[in-house]
């Protein structure tokens, strides 16, 4: 029976983590992040891989670094076959890469070489493309540059938010890891390919900054803003002096004669507010302090909205 390792942290890692739950192969470890604050009352909190991994009785490490000489004599002592890197957040140095004997496989959310990176899922989302996916990656030097195995791909819908993208993503990765182990297993997996030079684009961190809203854009660009920023860092923007974060909007683009930051009018149907080429429309949203309610009650909130209709 293989020996696995398995290293990630955030929610999107645990379905991938379950795969190897249930594939029957030997997990000797687990890796993730060491417990941080969090939270408005900064209590330090476990990741979701580690909740998941002593869950299942399974050992976790957390070193703050792979680099250390004893972090890396550690890894080297589960005498592993096969290490899994899902979202783990901590580099990999080329000693680490070559400790499990068949070396270390990448579950990531995207369809390489497009979107390397930390953010791959929003990035798609606020550039429009029409499909995504999830690809098992043989890990090598540089930052997702290593050869495929296997790949699934995704349509990217109109209504899709960072959020559902995510929770997809996740599962799709999670099924794309359990047929590499199956063929692993079987003692079919195909050949990695080498990824093409052609269509290389990097998927910077997210920064809370780019999630303000300038109506001068167009109002397709601010529409995918408030759908890749859905549920993080959310979409902010000024109505009427009020700050408040959108949580849905929809774009229109038809000729407005109004200037960018204009409201235009204001309904059960949504707050229209006039950007470079059109009209965003806001049908959900958030006040200071407040939760997420309709276009509807926030009017209902703000008596001063009411003459826009």
């Amino acid at each position: 029976m293989r020996k696995i390792v398995f290293a990630g942290t955030p929610e999107f890692s645990v379905p991938c983590l379950d795969a190897i739950l249930l594939s029957g192969m030997n997990l000797v470890g687990v890796y993730t992040q060491p417990d941080r604050p969090s939270g408005r009352g900064r209590g330090v909190s476990s990741s979701p891989v580690k909740r998941r991994a002593l869950a299942a009785g399974v050992s976790v490490f957390q070193p703050v670094s792979l680099r250390e000489p004893g972090a890396r004599r550690q890894l080297e002592s589960l005498h592993a076959d096969l290490m899994v890197v899902v979202a783990y957040g901590l580099i990999l140095t080329p000693q680490v890469l070559a400790a499990p004997r068949l070396g270390c496989w990448n579950v990531h959310a995207s369809i390489l070489p497009r979107w390397r990176g930390a953010a791959p899922i929003q990035r798609a989302l606020l550039a429009g493309d029409d499909e995504t996916g999830v690809d098992l990656m043989q890990m090598a030097r540089g930052l997702d540059t290593g050869p495929v195995i296997l790949s699934r791909r995704t349509a990217i819908s109109a209504t899709d938010t960072g959020g559902s993208l995510h929770d997809r993503l996740s599962f799709l990765g999670a099924e794309l890891l359990t047929e590499g182990l199956q063929r692993l297993h079987a003692g079919n997996l195909p050949t990695p390919r080498p990824q093409p030079s052609a269509g290389e684009s990097y998927a910077c961190k997210i920064e809370k900054h780019e999630a303000v809203l300038d109506f001068n854009d167009s109002c397709l660009v601010l529409e995918r803003k408030v759908r890749a920023f859905s549920p993080w860092p959310v979409a902010e923007t000024v109505l009427l002096g009020e700050r408040v974060r959108v949580h849905s909007a929809g774009a229109h683009s038809v000729r407005v004669s109004a200037a960018p930051g204009s409201l235009i009018r204001a309904d059960r149907s949504g707050i229209d507010v006039a950007c470079r080429d059109g009209i965003l429309s806001v049908t959900r949203l958030q006040r200071e302090g407040g939760k997420p309610i309709s276009a509807e009650d926030y009017i209902n909130a703000r008596s001063e909205l009411r003459h826009f209709k």
